[in-house]
């Protein structure tokens, strides 16, 4: 069978969320998100998203493509490849790679990062490309329908729970507890959230985030911690980020956070939650595990050095 990669089209939406789905399923992943995240991707990104695709034009495989323009580092590129379990072995991963590879190497990528699920053919896979296992997460899954959540409790005084709503208005607090949160989030490759308007335009209105789930920790006025909600309108929940502020941590503040969204997705008809940690990440791991989540599969970053 003849596989060609191209360009992603507007209509390939619903067929890229399928592989995703098929290889991820521990991330959400709808049409209408994708759409989103190509029509709103950062300019200095380069972002640019590929598709495998057999002669009769069905979508055998995807691929991430860009530049880490966050990163405090120039020159750092990422390319994350995901081939259809049903249709593996026809070579629509390695073109993927070899697409993704020149366009970055053009844009002046010398460190190339890529994810690989911990399964041997999947690492060797990697290997033979010339990719060196870095840091790992893990994929974690807790079942709404019959986990035993801890019981909410009272917030402690001059603490108040808030949700995302609240901060309709003026999301900018948020944005700077984001940009705290993140930038000593365990990784390989830094994060400096600087931009207000994209973080506005990209994550504030990105069609996953669900502010009503999405819930704030505010200690006497100032938000402090945030558990991020996202979910897929197919009873599917993700955090997608939880933090606290340094000068707030060691209070329990994120765990109470956590909980009370939680408890709220569970009521809005929410049956399943995902997370991902860093496995380096202990005290997330140990909230995380006090919830009743488990891991699902693990997952390793990869590392090559070009030109």
């Amino acid at each position: 069978m003849t596989v060609i990669v191209r360009d992603v089209r507007a209509e390939d939406a619903e067929g890229f969320a399928r592989v995703r789905r098929a290889t991820l399923p521990y991330m959400l992943a709808t049409a209408e998100q994708l759409v989103f995240d190509w029509s709103h991707a950062h300019p200095d990104s380069h972002y640019r998203p590929l598709v495998a695709v057999t002669e009769a034009g069905g979508i055998v495989g995807t691929a991430q493509v860009g530049i880490a323009h966050e990163a405090p580092q120039p020159g750092i590129g990422y390319a994350n490849v995901y081939v259809d379990p049903a249709h593996l072995g026809q070579g629509a991963g390695t073109l993927l790679l070899r697409a993704a590879e020149e366009y970055l190497a053009e844009r002046g990528a010398r460190t190339l990062y890529s994810w690989a699920l911990d399964a041997p053919e999947n690492l060797a896979w990697a290997a033979r490309r010339g990719y060196s296992p870095s840091r790992s997460a893990y994929f974690l899954r807790l079942d709404l329908t019959t986990a035993e959540l801890p019981p909410l409790q009272a917030p402690p005084a001059g603490v108040e729970l808030l949700t995302a709503e609240d901060f309709a208005a003026d999301p900018r607090p948020l944005f700077e507890l984001d940009a705290l949160t993140s930038a000593d989030e365990p990784g390989d490759v830094g994060v400096e959230i600087d931009d207000f308007a994209h973080w506005r335009a990209t994550t504030w209105e990105h069609p996953l985030l669900d502010r009503a789930l999405t819930t704030v920790a505010v200690v006497d006025g100032v938000p402090a911690a945030f558990s991020a909600a996202q979910t897929d309108g197919l009873g599917r929940y993700n955090s997608g980020m939880t933090g606290t502020a340094p000068a707030f941590r060691g209070r329990g503040l994120a765990k109470l956070a956590k909980n009370a969204s939680l408890h709220r997705a569970r009521a809005a008809g929410c049956t399943e939650a995902f997370t991902g940690n860093d496995t380096g990440n202990e005290p997330m791991l140990a909230i995380n595990k006090w919830f009743g989540y488990e891991v699902g599969a693990r997952e390793v970053r990869h590392v090559r050095t070009i030109g």
